[in-house]
């Protein structure tokens, strides 16, 4: 089974040379809500081809949650870093808006190819990954200095809270297994993700062609609920997210994917920010 989130569908791979057998954990995608195998991981995805026994896998070591904890933190905080140097050393005041932009809207070209790179690659790139980091860092230091400046003074810090709030409550929810997540779940996050992309490109596509608003989606009570549902599938992203790597330790995933999961919790965590601040900033404009 994958997840809607792009990096973490590298984690459910097919037979690969990754790592030993492992037992199943308690509720692997692709089985029913009862537990038994209804499609996705019929068998070990991390076995490789060959017999473990044999020594194919010999001089390799499974990854752990530690190593996830790791480098999702040495990921999340080169953007954090790079976002409040671009803060500092790119100001929007009205003698440097125009260069201030023109840097990020180049860094957030850079970190979208990056991305894209580190997807589409068999194995996963410490430097592609952390350069996609550094260059987002840059692009969000600056989008939040000039929402910030010139639209809801005080609203990063109440964005930043959100967000840590949202992944804490997916977080808690999660492990008291409040959240099932399976195979239905992950089809609903998936249909409702891609309705929501759609809307969004509509309403780019209704601004671009002289429709002034768009559809409506930036600003007033219209605003708000679809700001609220991109939190909403944020947070479910981030559960399969976090499904995911319970089942790549459990299975036993070699530990350079440790990187491909800091990478894809980066992306949701990004993208909970965004939507946090869409919320926040028109709610705060509006009032």
């Amino acid at each position: 089974m994958r997840t809607s989130n792009p990096i973490f569908s590298r984690l459910g791979g097919a037979n690969r040379d990754a790592g030993p057998a492992g037992a199943y954990p308690r509720e692997p995608l692709g089985t029913s809500v009862g537990g038994g195998l209804t499609g996705g991981y019929g068998t070990n995805p991390y076995a490789p081809a060959a017999d473990t026994d044999t020594g194919a896998w010999a001089g390799r070591s499974a990854v752990t949650m530690d190593d996830v904890i790791v480098r999702t933190a040495t990921t999340l905080g080169t953007v954090a870093l790079t976002a409040v140097l671009s803060w500092l050393l790119l100001p929007v005041d009205e003698a440097n808006i125009g260069r201030s932009y023109g840097i990020a809207v180049g860094a957030a070209l850079v970190a979208f190819v990056l991305s894209l790179i580190q997807t589409f690659k068999r194995t996963p790139t410490p430097a592609l990954i952390l350069g996609y980091a550094a260059f987002e860092g840059v692009f969000l230091g600056v989008f939040s200095s000039t929402v910030s400046t010139y639209i809801s003074p005080g609203v990063i810090v109440q964005a930043v809270l959100g967000t840590f709030a949202v992944s804490a409550g997916v977080l808690i929810a999660y492990r008291m297994r409040w959240i099932r997540v399976n195979q239905r779940f992950a089809g609903f996050v998936a249909a409702a993700a891609t309705g929501f992309l759609l809307l969004l490109l509509a309403d780019l596509l209704f601004s671009a062609f002289g429709a002034g608003n768009g559809l409506g989606f930036n600003s007033g009570g219209l605003g708000i609920i679809f700001g609220v549902v991109g939190i909403l599938l944020g947070a479910a992203f981030l559960a399969l997210d976090l499904k995911q790597v319970e089942d790549a330790v459990a299975y036993g995933a070699p530990r350079e994917e440790a990187w491909l999961a800091a990478f894809g919790l980066t992306l949701t965590l990004v993208w909970i920010y965004l939507e946090v601040l869409r919320v926040l900033t028109i709610f705060n404009s509006d009032n």
